[in-house]
């Protein structure tokens, strides 16, 4: 079963466009969350026009039982739906309900209540630091045209260099450029955070730019794809799959890799933990710990410094 709206009552669409409406102004949903909210809901709404024949509509959402729930999760994990994604999906559910029943004053505890699946973290795994050089210097071997070879290398430094995830590099703008010592961006839920930029990034955007035969106003797209387009992660993440298959790098060597691989070098070298939470942009300490790959021992020491006992 997908998520098609010929499923689902036109009052269900309205009342999920609503509440995505409502928490967009609020500022309390991304853009891409919102999107990622409205294709699960879609499929909750689905499997509900067709589990409960006899309540249609918005009465259908206010009639549902702990049973009805089980057997959502249940089909779920029969469409071969991972526990990760139904975590996921669970979550998007009980969002909506609580703006829901408190709108229309009802009780959602059969929603609520619904346990996720447990599934286990995979902690990202960083490049050796003489890896994540190679990555960059056969970045560099995967074009014939030099302007595209210095593109390649200066999205890669931006991730490595300055710990940027692969959408807030391609969200760079002519706006941007020169790149100073420090960069704006705006990552997850438009929060705001000034990045650090080395000179090897610096110089990296320098050289692209000085051979990029596509000028743009300030609006436009830093990077570029051949035809001239905005530069999309699919390309990028190409490049690199096309590079560790060069170098024989494992499949978790990806964009994201890229930045893990910043976060643990700089831990490594004595980096204070809540200085590169900042530097990531994470709300929460506990993701910054998850992200870098460094030893308990190396862990202890840097809340030792950060925690000293009296």
């Amino acid at each position: 079963m997908s998520g098609d709206k010929g499923f689902i009552a036109p009052a269900l669409t309205d009342l999920l466009e609503r509440w995505l409406t409502t928490d967009s102004a609020l500022g309390r949903i991304s853009e891409n969350t919102r999107k990622a909210y409205q294709t699960d809901l879609l499929v909750f709404f689905a499997f509900l026009s067709q589990h409960m024949e006899n309540v249609r509509g918005v009465e259908m959402l206010r009639d549902i039982s702990v049973t009805d729930m089980r057997s959502f999760m249940a089909h779920e994990r029969g469409r071969g739906i991972a526990a990760r994604s139904l975590a996921r999906e669970l979550s998007a559910v009980k969002s909506f309900y609580r703006w829901f029943s408190e709108r229309d004053d009802f009780d959602a505890t059969a929603v609520m209540m619904t346990r996720a699946p447990k599934f286990h973290n995979k902690l990202p795994r960083p490049l050796a630091k003489d890896a994540a050089k190679a990555v960059l210097e056969t970045a560099a071997l995967q074009s014939t045209e030099p302007w595209v070879q210095a593109r390649d290398v200066a999205v890669l430094t931006l991730l490595y260099g300055c710990g940027l995830r692969i959408s807030e590099a391609l969200s760079l703008t002519f706006a941007d450029v020169p790149l100073s010592d420090k960069l704006y961006i705006k990552g997850k839920g438009d929060k705001e955070r000034l990045v650090p930029v080395i000179p090897t990034a610096q110089d990296a955007v320098a050289q692209y730019l000085r051979l990029c035969p596509f000028p743009g106003e300030k609006e436009h797209a830093l990077f570029r794809g051949v035809r001239g387009g905005a530069l999309s992660p699919r390309q990028v993440q190409k490049t690199l799959a096309d590079v560790r298959m060069q170098l024989g790098l494992p499949s978790s060597v990806t964009p994201h890799a890229m930045r893990h691989s910043f976060a643990t070098h700089l831990l490594n070298a004595g980096g204070d933990l809540r200085a590169i939470q900042e530097l990531l942009g994470h709300a929460s300490l506990a993701s910054t710990e998850a992200y870098t790959a460094v030893d308990t021992a190396r862990l202890l020491e840097v809340y030792e410094k950060a925690h000293p006992r009296g």
